[in-house]
Order: structure tokens, then sequence, then C-alpha cells
């Protein structure tokens, strides 16, 4: 049986938004340098998706990339492990996918003063239309539909 993810939906439906069949699986290592790699291949794959998609869309994605692969790198891999990121773009929407061999979830944490770090959920909560994790047999997935209206 289908696990339903746990999800928020900033739009309250329960559907995935429809996107291209333009997917694009890509493993990273899980290090300080996954993150930019992680980026560059976003933005490829979308402008290949996508040729006349605006700085702003590209700008919304390539931030969600960032932040989930950091938090990816940061807590849930250990010395060898790799990410693996998917990004499905088309003009209507996108949905991006950060895969890591940890089973404990991201969780948003409250902000505190001095506190450099714990933002990142809020920022992708923030720009998402619906975002939520998955468990995997050895891992999750964090995904995220960014809001591209």
């Amino acid at each position: 049986m289908e696990q339903q993810p746990a999800s928020v939906s900033r739009t309250g439906h329960g559907r995935r938004a429809q996107v291209a069949p333009v997917a694009s699986p890509r493993t990273f290592a899980g290090d300080a340098k996954a993150p930019g790699r992680a980026r560059k291949h976003a933005r490829e794959v979308i402008e290949a998706a996508v040729p006349d998609i605006t700085g702003d869309r590209l700008a919304i994605a390539q931030l969600v990339v960032s932040e989930l692969v950091t938090n990816a790198y940061r807590y849930g891999t250990e010395p060898g492990d790799r990410i693996a990121v998917t990004v499905d773009a088309a003009p209507e929407g996108a949905r991006i996918e950060v895969h890591d061999p940890a089973r404990r979830r991201p969780k948003l944490r409250a902000p505190g003063r001095g506190r450099e770090r714990g933002r990142g959920l809020y920022v992708v909560q923030a720009i998402a239309d619906r975002w939520g994790v998955d468990d995997r047999p050895f891992g999750k997935v964090v995904w995220v539909e960014p809001a591209w209206h």
C-alpha cells in the first residue's frame, strides 16, 4: 500500500501539481559542495524544460534546492553518503525532491536570538505551494512544489 506523504498545502488541495515528465535524478556527495552543485543542476534542468522561465521563478527553485540539499548534507548524511536530487519542471509548475539516507524527519525550529541556522524550512514553507516528507526504505525524500503563480 502506498503511503500518503505528510504534506503542507497552501492551496488546501490534496493533489500534486501537474508537471511534465522532465525528470532529472542526480546524486551528489553529501558534503559542503553539494548545495552549489545541486543548484547548478536544477538551473540546467529547469532552463531546458522551460526555456522562457522568469528569473524570479528560477531563483525560487534554486533557493528551494539550496535549502533542502543543505539540510540533507548537514542533518541527513554521514561521511561517504550521497544525496539524490530530482527536478521535474514545466511552465505550470515544478517539483523538487531531495533524497537522503536518514529516516529523521526535518523539523521547523523555533527561531532564536543569535541562532544562525534553523530557518531553511521556514523559507521553504513561505515560498512553496506544497511540501512534505515521504519515508523510503533507506531514508527519506523531502519534496517541494514551489509557488509559481
